[in-house]
Formats: structure tokens, C-alpha cells, sequence
């Protein structure tokens, strides 16, 4: 189980206020790495996401020290981290919020197997977001070892001839 994930994004405040609203949490400072926040719904997991100014990596520290937060310039819009998160909010205010902030939201069905919604924090980092009723669905799928098997199974080669 997943119960915290960092992400580095251009305004860690803002984006933190918003998660906050879609998973009906708190936001709050992350002192560790200054100018961060962290979005914390109080569950049963002990979920949070942190959110970090764009630039932050996590280094390793010296011989037994932990880590260390560093800041960088970073030349990509795009990153290849992604999370899918399910959330007591309604597809309708999701879209409401990524309207009113302008990000990109659009429900995206998996390969046929369940639905997500793609959430786009500041147009550049993809979120799924799953409702509660889309969290049965992708739970009924990803707990049941058979469909696991077929979805991960390799395509059968075809001989032509």
C-alpha cells in the first residue's frame, strides 16, 4: 500500500489547496523542504501527498545520513509520474474545479477495464482520479488474480502464411 507520494509542481500552495478540495482533506506547510505543502485527508491509510517547488530532487545523504532535499533547474513540462488516487468527489465537481483552474480534465476509460479521470495539475502532471464508484470497479479489477493475468499477459503472436 501506497500511503504518501511527492510530487514537484510550479506552485505547491495552490495545487495543494486544490487536491485538498477534490479529496476533502487539509493542506499544510511540509517544513522539511521549504516552500512545500502537504495535502492530508486523515484517513484510515494515513495517506498524504507532498508537494514540492518544481526543481526539488531528493538526494541521498552521506554514509548514514538520510536524505537530502536539493533544488535544480528542470527542463521538462512533462513528467513520467503519475498517480491514481480514489476520492469521495463527484466527477461533476472535479470537472468543476480543473474548469475553473484550467487544467485539463477528461474521463478516460482503461483498456476496457475501468474508468479514471484524468486530472492534469497545471497541465503538465496527470492525476487519476477515481469516484467512488470508479474505485469498486478498478478495486473489483485489480484484486481479482484472472483478470490481472489477461490484463498483464503479453499479445499472442499471429503467423501469417
Amino acid at each position: 500500500m501506497i500511503h504518501h507520494i511527492s510530487i514537484a509542481v510550479r506552485n505547491p500552495n495552490h495545487v495543494a489547496q486544490v487536491l485538498a478540495e477534490i479529496l476533502k482533506a487539509q493542506a499544510v506547510p511540509f517544513p522539511p523542504n521549504p516552500g512545500s505543502y502537504m495535502v492530508i485527508p486523515f484517513d484510515e491509510h494515513g495517506t498524504a501527498i507532498e508537494l514540492y517547488p518544481l526543481g526539488s530532487q531528493i538526494e541521498p545523504g552521506e554514509g548514514d545520513e538520510e536524505c537530502l532535499f536539493v533544488h535544480t533547474a528542470i527542463s521538462s513540462r512533462f513528467t513520467d509520474i503519475h498517480a491514481a488516487i480514489s476520492v469521495p468527489t463527484s466527477q461533476e465537481e472535479i470537472k468543476q474545479i480543473g474548469v475553473r483552474e484550467g487544467w485539463r480534465v477528461v474521463r478516460c476509460n482503461r483498456d476496457s477495464f475501468f474508468d479514471v479521470i484524468e486530472f492534469w495539475v497545471e497541465n503538465r502532471l496527470m492525476i487519476e482520479f477515481l469516484t467512488p464508484e470508479m474505485a469498486s470497479v478498478y478495486l473489483k479489477f485489480a484484486t481479482e488474480k484472472e483478470n490481472l493475468k489477461y490484463f498483464l499477459a503479453e499479445p499472442a503472436l499471429t503467423t501469417v502464411g
